[in-house]
Formats: C-alpha cells, structure tokens, sequence
C-alpha cells in the first residue's frame, strides 16, 4: 500500500467536517438520521457528498441502516455511513422513528454559539448512552475512488486495550475543545473529525480480508498501489500502459489485467477520471480551462473539454462558475451569520431535546 495516494486521494476531493452533535440518551430512547442529500445544505453547505458518523463514547446501543439489521455497539465503537444512507441508532433493536430534519436547521442558525449542539434523547430508564455525532464532507465527481469502495455501513471498533486507540484519543479531545469554547474552535474540531476518519479508514484497510477487490484493496497490492502512486504523482505524463508496467515490473497485458480485476477499470481510463477530478480542484480554485487541461496533461482545451462533459455532465466554464458562485453566496451566507450576532427571536436555543 502507498499511503501517499490515500492522502493525494483525501486531498483531491477535499475532506471536511465538523463534530455537530454530543448525544445523551437514555432508554427507552431511538434517533433517525434522513439521507445526506437531505440535510446537507444544512449541515455543510456546499458540499457535494454527505458522510455520517457515530462515536460511542459511554455506553451502549444498537446502530444501522434502515430497513436491515441493527448492530450492537459499545464505547470505543464507531459507526460510519459512507453513502449518506438514512439511518437509525436505538436503545434496543426494531425501534423507528422519522426523523427530525428540524435539529439540522438548528445547528446551521445556531453554529456561532459554539460546537457541538448538545442534544438530550429518552425516556430516563436505566441504560444509558453518550455519543458524538458528525459528518464529513467531500466531492464525489468528477471522481472519488475511495468512497466507491467504501461499504454501506463501516464499523471500527477501538474499545479499551486496542491499538493505538487513536479515535478514543480523537475523540477525548474533540470533548475538551468543545468545552473549552475557545476561538478556532469550529476549525480545530473540523480537523478532529477528518483525523477520525482518516483513521476509520486505515482500520478497514488492514482489516480487508485476502482476495477483496476495489480501490483500497489495490492500493494494497504491490504493483496495482504503485501504479496507482505513479498516476497519482505525475497525471500529466504521458503515460502509456506499456510504460507504466515496465516502471512497476509487469507486462502490459499483466498489469491490464491484474489492475482492472482490483480497480474496476483499466489503467488509462483510470487516469483519465483522475486527471479530470485534479483538474475538478483547479477550477474551483478559479483557474482558466486552458490552464487546468494543461497542467493535467492535455495539449488541447477542446479534447479536455469533450472528456469533462462527458464524464461530469456539463463544460469545465460552466461547472467551475456555479462552483465560485456557491462558494461566493456560502461567503455572504457566513458573514451574514456573524453579524446577526444573538439569535433572531423565535429562534430556539443550541441546547435541543430530541423526542
């Protein structure tokens, strides 16, 4: 495995995230999270994709997809939604409920007061449960390898005596911050978070059995990780499969097929998403067209464009316009937020009790 890839990967389609939500309930008690598409613009406004996740902290209680079997977790576990997929967390396993879309809007008009949103839940039995709820944001076109691989439903468990402990630790501290309350706070838990699932997916990498296919498992792999490292570290070469196995030791045929039974696709075509997805990353930035198809590889504005449209749906100036104009409108969005200072009356206050 070459782990720079994994983090050229995290880069290009930029991760973020934030820790929203320090959860106390106690039994009889069950929460229902709706589909990322759903509260996204509330909760990270701008973002393309929606990833979930629960820390037990304290504890115990039942987590999973809606629909299918809930799984157990203690403290140390942690529940990851990669997919945005609607979800349930419960005191015991068959409780529903709609969710409340409401509490997601809260967060977005009371975010200035601090994080997380301290929400209350159940009936005051004797079971008790603490957890801390986020999200993670990223881009999924023009390209993420990473989260297609990703299962519906991940679950890592770092409970006391496993090693290194290192979302336990997360955890703690993203606690403390948040009690703090000191300024940068916001940013150093939206570090916290990313750290999280950085490690979340480490676990699932080491933990991946003999014979899986998919982007981590390939990563894994000693030829198809170097290949993969090599497209990644130079996009804008002109690579040709014969090339590229005889700078990682295979033929071409080899590495055709020893990369497209792990990936999914074939090393060119692999590149071409890659390419698009870094110049994806230039033009948010507000760079030209001509500049972004230059520096990922492409001699011609035209033949760079034809690909992106194809792949991404619309032209790269037509994409890259709507992405600056969010980003400006989530700019005023913000500014606005600070200026209203104490919330607007009606308003309900950060601490919520969800029913």
């Amino acid at each position: 495995m070459d782990a720079d890839t994994l983090s050229e990967v995290l880069r290009a389609v930029r991760l973020t995230g934030a820790i929203f939500f320090d959860l106390r309930a106690s039994s009889p008690w069950v929460e229902a999270a709706p589909p990322g598409p759903v509260i996204a613009s509330a909760v990270l406004p701008g973002v393309q994709h929606l990833v979930s996740y629960h820390v037990v902290t304290e504890g115990a209680c039942w987590g999973g997809l809606l629909g299918e079997p809930p799984v157990r977790l203690e403290a140390g576990d942690v529940i990851v939604f990669p997919h945005g997929d609607a979800h349930v967390l419960c005191s015991a396993p068959g409780m529903r409920k709609e969710p409340d879309v409401n509490i997601y809007n809260i967060y977005l008009r009371e975010r200035r007061a601090g994080l997380p949103l301290s929400l209350k839940s159940g009936g005051g039995g004797p079971d008790h449960a603490h957890l801390v709820c986020g999200f993670l944001g990223c881009d999924v076109r023009p390209f993420n390898p990473l989260i297609a691989t990703l299962p519906r439903l991940l679950i890592v468990r770092d409970r006391a005596g496993s090693s290194p402990g290192w979302i336990s630790q997360l955890v703690r501290l993203a606690l403390s911050e948040s009690a703090a309350k000191r300024s940068g706070s916001e940013a150093v838990l939206a570090r916290l978070s990313e750290l999280m699932f950085v490690e979340v997916i480490r676990r699932h990498l080491e933990a991946l059995p003999e014979g899986q296919t998919g982007w981590l498992a390939g990563l894994r792999d000693p030829f198809v990780g170097r290949a993969l490292a090599l497209l990644h570290e130079r996009p804008s070469h002109p690579w040709t499969l014969a090339q590229l196995g005889r700078e990682i030791g295979l033929s071409r045929s080899a590495l055709a097929e020893r990369f497209t039974f792990l990936i999914g696709q074939p090393p060119m075509q692999y590149l071409l998403h890659w390419r698009l997805q870094v110049a994806a990353g230039l033009l948010t930035q507000g760079s030209k067209v001509a500049a972004a198809a230059l520096e990922v590889g492409y001699d011609s504005e035209a033949a760079f464009s034809r690909a992106f449209k194809k792949v991404v749906g619309q032209p790269p100036a037509s994409w890259r316009d709507r992405k600056l104009e969010r980003t400006h409108l989530e700019g005023l969005r913000r500014a606005g937020s600070r200026v209203l200072g104490e919330s607007a009356p009606g308003e309900r206050p950060v601490t919520a009790t969800m029913r």
